[in-house]
């Protein structure tokens, strides 16, 4: 069944090394190269986030259309799919942790309080992006103690690295939360509906 959608159509590329958005695209049944952009993250989103100016909204946005358009000026034609996530808590934007330490202070900081997790997309083709969205999501962590965090991440293992908020909430990250308000798909990392509309309106897939 993957990918009876785009039958002739220009080839799709997920500008990404996430699972998480793979396997999303894998189960909406779409047939795809995964073509990590090949850029330094961590420098761009040390940049961006200087920017006293930019709102998380808009960090999101950019980092989303940078890694589509790195990956779409190497692959003319093809319709190529970026996304990146941001966590803000207040002011401050968090960024995913790079140990296991930084991922207990990062849930110690969270815990008991709301964040809104900025998660865009982006479509890009002949290295311009075509379509962009960005949706926010608002987590309330539950008050969680220093021992449960610890056994949480033990449990969890080192797969909370690749989360920006060191949770998934498709496993037992869930256990963290009291209340999530958002789409369930853009938490994963990904806003699958409104890409799925945007590669129909673009010709990318039937429709």
């Amino acid at each position: 069944m993957s990918g009876f959608l785009q039958a002739g159509r220009p080839p799709l590329i997920l500008a990404s090394s996430s699972q998480a958005r793979t396997r999303l695209l894998e189960a909406a049944g779409l047939a795809f190269i995964v073509e990590p952009p090949g850029l330094d993250e961590g420098t761009m989103r040390q940049a961006v986030s200087g920017e006293a100016s930019l709102h998380a909204h808009d960090i999101a946005e950019l980092l989303a259309r940078a890694k589509a358009e790195a990956v779409s000026d190497l692959a003319p034609g093809a319709f190529v799919i970026g996304s990146d996530q941001v966590l803000a808590l207040g002011a401050r934007i968090f960024a995913k942790p790079d140990s296991m330490e930084a991922a207990r202070d990062q849930l110690l900081d969270l815990s008991g309080k709301s964040h809104a997790l900025h998660t865009s997309v982006a479509l890009a083709k002949n290295g311009e992006t075509i379509w962009a969205e960005t949706t926010i999501a608002t987590l309330i962590m539950r008050k969680l103690n220093p021992e449960f965090i610890g056994r949480y991440l033990a449990a969890a293992g080192e797969d909370v690295l690749s989360s920006v908020g060191a949770y998934q909430i498709e496993s037992i990250g869930i256990e963290l939360f009291e209340k999530i308000d958002g789409d369930y798909f853009s938490i994963l990392g990904l806003p699958l509906l409104p890409l799925l509309d945007a590669l129909r309106h673009h010709g990318a897939i039937d429709g």
